[in-house]
C-alpha cells in the first residue's frame, strides 16, 4: 500500500526502513581512547621523567586540598634545554595516552615548565627556579606518595 506524494504519506516501506534505523541495538564501537585515570596518569609522567633523567621528581596527592587535581609532579631539569625537552616527551606521551586537551605553559623560555593534563598538574624546572618557588613547602610536602618516585630521605633532608 503506497501512498501518493500528493497525499502528503509516506510508503510503508519508509516506515519500516526508518522503524528499523531507530529499533537498531547494535553498539557502534568508538574509537575514542578512554582518559586514563588520575594514578595511571601519574605512573606514566613518573616514567617519562625518570626515562628523561630528571631530578628531584615529588608527586604530591592533592586528595582533600583542592579539587583541580589528582596529584601535582614537581621535578627539575640541569638546564633549560632538558625542561623544555621533558615538557615536550610529556606532552606527546599524556596525548598518545588520550587526554587531548593538555596545556603546556612556559615551555618557550624553559626555566618553568606548568604541564595541565587534568588530573594531574606538572611543574618542570631548572634548580635555582624551583628553589625560589618552593612549591613543596607550599602545597605541605608531608603528604608525598607512596611508592613514588620522591624518597623519604628527601622529605627528612632539604624539604621538610
Amino acid at each position: 500500500m503506497t501512498a501518493s506524494a500528493d497525499d502528503g504519506c509516506v510508503s510503508n516501506r519508509a516506515e519500516t526502513h526508518l522503524f528499523n534505523l531507530v529499533e537498531r541495538t547494535v553498539p557502534i564501537p568508538s574509537k575514542r581512547k578512554l582518559r586514563p585515570s588520575g594514578d595511571a596518569l601519574r605512573t606514566l609522567v613518573e616514567t617519562s621523567l625518570d626515562d628523561d633523567k630528571a631530578l628531584d621528581v615529588v608527586v604530591i596527592d592533592l586528595a582533600g586540598k583542592t579539587q583541580i587535581a589528582d596529584y601535582m609532579v614537581i621535578a627539575s631539569g640541569q638546564s633549560s634545554r632538558q625542561v623544555g625537552a621533558m615538557a615536550d616527551h610529556l606532552s606527546q606521551k599524556i596525548k598518545e595516552a588520550g587526554i587531548k586537551d593538555v596545556a603546556v605553559e612556559g615551555a618557550g623560555q624553559g626555566d618553568w615548565v606548568l604541564i595541565d593534563a587534568g588530573d594531574v598538574l606538572i611543574h618542570l624546572f631548572r634548580p635555582e627556579v624551583r628553589d625560589f618557588y618552593g612549591l613543596e613547602k607550599l602545597w605541605s610536602v608531608p603528604d608525598v606518595v607512596a611508592g613514588s618516585s620522591a624518597s623519604t630521605q628527601q622529605m627528612s633532608g632539604t624539604v621538610a
